[in-house]
């Protein structure tokens, strides 16, 4: 890799990944209190594919650069260090900017990895783990001997999810095609076929017709009434994505927004909240360092174990955003070298 030059993913319109190019600039210069970072894995993630799309309302203009996270190393600091130094492995969400050769990030927001931890699996924790926990954690508070269930289980926030609620205790179901459910099961949840099953009749049959404690539900759209349906009195919907958006507009999007917050005026005993986790009153900065360093810190005592699903090199961009659309498979889409 050249050291004195910076490629990045740039979206130069909306459109299908063939709008993706690659730039080649000068390196960035960070700017007082940031470090600029050599990128060693950034994610793809499905709301990079929305926001291409044009499916996320508010979504930053043409040209930018998407990635919502990467890792990587220190190679310079301005002003205010918080703790790192040149060479430290780090990790950093950023909402867009990581698929590049070298990102600028301000250090308050950049983690420290520990010692020994593969950056690859590290990649995996900023954008997926962390939306996982929160969602767990901080927007649905799950406890221990409660039942869940998990839309897109197979899926890289799914998979997180799934192992989270394993080493919680939490009884899970998980959504996905036949051809996933043996990822269902490695990570301890109870798979249904979302293409020839009605989960609507499955869970409420399993569960003697009392729901289950959460859902949590990237999908939106028609299906999120259903997905209320199944949550008991006292209960919680998550409802963190939209991809049903991608294929219909941002209109869809909007709507699963203020259906969400019609579902959450209901005085019907149960929770709901729309989580997105660069805007929402249960996520800011200071909630999204804390959580990924202990997020790092399960990976370094191998409590957790990301699951990648494939790796492109950055020149294969457009590969990698293909694959998104198109039927990913199970895990992390990860951009690498």
């Amino acid at each position: 890799m050249n050291t004195t030059v910076n490629r990045r993913l740039v979206l130069t319109k909306k459109g299908g990944p063939e709008v993706i190019q690659i730039v080649t600039e000068p390196l960035p210069v960070p700017d007082a209190g940031q470090a600029l970072v050599k990128v060693a894995a950034s994610g793809v993630a499905f709301g990079d594919v929305a926001k291409r799309r044009g499916a996320i309302p508010g979504m930053p203009a043409y040209p930018y650069t998407p990635g919502y996270d990467c890792v990587g190393e220190v190679v310079s600091i301005r002003g205010a260090d918080h703790g790192l130094a040149v060479g430290d492995p780090v990790g950093v969400f950023l909402v867009n900017g990581g698929n590049a050769d070298y990102v600028s990030a301000p250090t308050s927001r950049l983690v420290k990895i520990p010692a020994g931890v593969d950056l690859r699996a590290a990649a995996c924790i900023p954008l997926n783990y962390v939306t996982a926990w929160q969602l767990l954690f901080r927007v649905a508070k799950v406890q221990a001997g409660q039942t869940v269930l998990i839309h897109g289980a197979a899926g890289g926030v799914g998979t997180a999810l799934l192992q989270l609620c394993q080493r919680s205790e939490v009884s899970a179901y998980g959504t996905a095609s036949a051809g996933k459910h043996d990822v269902v099961r490695r990570y301890g949840g109870r798979p249904i076929d979302y293409r020839s099953e009605d989960f609507v009749a499955r869970i409420m049959k399993e569960t003697g017709g009392a729901g289950v404690d959460a859902v949590f539900d990237p999908v939106g759209g028609k299906d999120l009434a259903r997905s209320n349906a199944v949550v008991k009195k006292g209960g919680y919907l998550a409802v963190f994505g939209m991809s049903s958006a991608v294929s219909r507009g941002a209109l869809v999007a909007l709507g699963t927004i203020l259906r969400s917050v019609w579902y959450a005026l209901l005085p019907n005993g149960k929770g709901c909240a729309f989580y997105g986790i660069s805007a929402s009153k249960f996520s800011n900065h200071e909630n999204i360092v804390e959580d990924m360093r202990e997020l790092f810190s399960m990976l370094a005592r191998g409590q957790i174990e990301p699951l990648i699903g494939a790796t492109f090199p950055l020149a294969q961009g457009q590969a990698a955003h293909e694959l998104m659309e198109s039927g990913p498979p199970p895990g992390k889409i990860l951009i690498a070298g």
